[in-house]
């Protein structure tokens, strides 16, 4: 009965029509307001806006023209290493002596180039075709360094020539002296096996190494210069390392990949 008497009483009373009617609280508008706000600036960026990928590949600092595996055309024991690791020789340069059933033979580099390694040592016997030495080769110590990444078969048809490469190289601390700036000059045609990154590196365990995963293709960086930097190459820091760095080194390439824009991958 009691609730029966307030609704009666309700009937019979006026409705207040001159006050007003508050539909939000000024808390809930302020909400509303940046809601608006930020879904406003959300389709205006997947609109004009883009997203930059990127994809890291590992790789070698060296010279466009790769090494080459020097091996012993003759059979015999080295009696004599003729030239040190580091140095640059001429073509036809001799760089062991071996000795043989008919007599002493010289074994000789077959291109100009930079000894990388010489794998053969005094009193050591060889056999026809053993490898002997590493040989880079440069027609100058001015020759620039280039950069080769090894990039998955699957991956590299998204790398377009002329994209910016960040590369961090091992013999440099990144977080002191940032990272090498590159660009890409050339992506190879076909994978390579690990036969033939062996030959153009002059190393078989580069060749295991960066066909690890399967055929790699080849993705040929060219380094930018700079007159301001010991090493002669630009740098993500101001000065970069305070000391030349050197081919044969190791370092992980991040290409930069063309910009995609964000409305093409938001919506199926």
């Amino acid at each position: 009965m009691q609730f029966r008497q307030q609704a009666l009483s309700k009937l019979q009373s006026p409705e207040q029509l001159d006050l007003p009617v508050r539909f939000a609280r000024p808390q809930g508008l302020l909400v509303l307001c940046v809601t608006v706000l930020v879904m406003a600036a959300a389709c205006f960026w997947a609109v004009t806006g883009s997203v930059a990928s990127t994809l890291d590949a590992p790789g070698i600092l060296t010279h466009a023209r790769g090494s080459y595996l020097l091996q012993s055309p003759v059979a015999g024991q080295i009696t004599e290493v003729l030239a040190d690791e580091g140095e640059t020789l001429p073509r036809d340069s001799p760089l062991l002596k071996v000795r043989t059933d008919r007599g002493e033979r010289v074994v000789r580099t077959i291109d100009a180039g930079r000894l990388t390694s010489v794998t053969a040592t005094i009193g050591a016997v060889v056999t026809t075709g053993a490898d002997v030495a590493s040989v880079e080769r440069i027609d100058g110590a001015d020759d620039p360094l280039v950069v080769l990444l090894y990039v998955s078969g699957n991956s590299a048809s998204s790398v377009p020539v002329g994209a910016s490469v960040d590369l961090t190289v091992q013999s440099v601390p990144s977080q002191q002296y940032g990272v090498l700036r590159g660009t890409v000059a050339a992506v190879g045609g076909a994978t390579q096996t690990q036969q033939q990154i062996t030959r153009f590196l002059g190393d078989a365990q580069l060749g295991r190494q960066f066909s690890r995963g399967g055929r790699p293709l080849a993705v040929l960086v060219k380094l930018e210069r700079s007159d301001s930097t010991k090493s002669g190459y630009r740098w993500s820091s101001a000065d970069g390392p305070p000391y030349a760095i050197g081919s044969m080194t190791l370092a992980t390439g991040s290409v930069r990949l063309a910009d995609q824009r964000p409305i093409d991958w938001l919506l199926p």
